[in-house]
């Protein structure tokens, strides 16, 4: 089925999942909403994001999406389980997949969770691991700076280290050896965060997870693109053009090309 997938995220990290998605489903359309008037998601109450991820699925089932992932951990964590009734396609978010890895990486028996305030309030990381191991220990660290950091650019940078270390600091002390990278910015301060946690700590990256969820998912309802070989990418955002594309290119492995702005207000 040549349909396409919608994906959204609050701004630009939902580009690493796309990113899996390339690789894992290469031939699936994709259509990508990111809502970089109104990010981060990771700070507002679940009302508003509820709000949000309302006006965005109502946006990509006019583009007659075959399926939908919320491709944002606080969407996922805050909006997914109270509109997955009313959606009228298959929906994936980025937290079970995660929790699941995580689960099945630890030895310890000790799981970190890293994200925005949002996605660590909400608890919900710990809610799915505990379903399935309620003998493992989960600490939570909201890590806001980590997304302003990745918007500008600073992968490699002294303060981005700096930031890690502070933030990271604690987890070391709960003998956590498996880190959820529980934001989708994150996975692309992976080199920093592992120089920290050092190699006896296993990154999980949702976003690889999830994308292999979703082809289990397309292909159980038959919906998979088994025959196009040049999928289409469209890519729309509610404002700055420019800095995403910028932000895209160096994430993804094709050049974006047009990036439409969306007034999503009126969905």
């Amino acid at each position: 089925m040549d349909a396409p997938i919608g994906v959204f995220d609050s701004g630009v990290g939902g580009l690493t999942v796309v990113r899996e998605i390339m690789r894992q489903l290469p031939s699936e359309n994709v259509i990508y909403f990111g809502d970089t008037a109104r990010v981060p998601y990771g700070s507002k109450s679940k009302a508003t994001v509820l709000k949000f991820s309302k006006q965005i699925v109502r946006f990509l089932m006019t583009k007659n999406v075959k399926a939908i992932v919320f491709a944002c951990n606080t969407a996922s964590a805050l909006a997914l389980e109270d509109m997955r009734d009313e959606i009228t396609v298959p929906v994936v978010g980025v937290v079970r997949p995660g929790a699941r890895m995580a689960v099945s990486m630890t030895d310890t028996k000790s799981v970190g969770i890293i994200g925005t305030y949002g996605t660590i309030k909400s608890g919900i990381y710990t809610e799915y691991i505990r379903q399935l191991d309620k003998n493992v220990t989960v600490v939570g660290k909201a890590c806001p700076l980590f997304v302003p950091l990745v918007e500008e650019g600073l992968l490699e940078d002294r303060i981005t280290d700096d930031m890690v270390e502070r933030y990271l600091s604690e987890l070391k002390q709960y003998n956590v050896d498996a880190l959820v990278l529980g934001c989708t910015h994150y996975p692309l301060l992976v080199n920093p965060i592992k120089r920290f946690m050092g190699d006896g700590v296993t990154l999980v990256n949702p976003a690889y997870e999830t994308a292999k969820e979703l082809k289990n998912i397309l292909a159980k309802n038959d919906l998979l693109n088994e025959g196009k070989k040049n999928p289409g990418y469209e890519f729309y955002v509610s404002d700055g053009v420019d800095k995403f594309k910028s932000f895209a290119d160096r994430v993804l492995p094709i050049n974006v090309g047009e990036v439409q702005v969306v007034d999503i207000e009126s969905y």
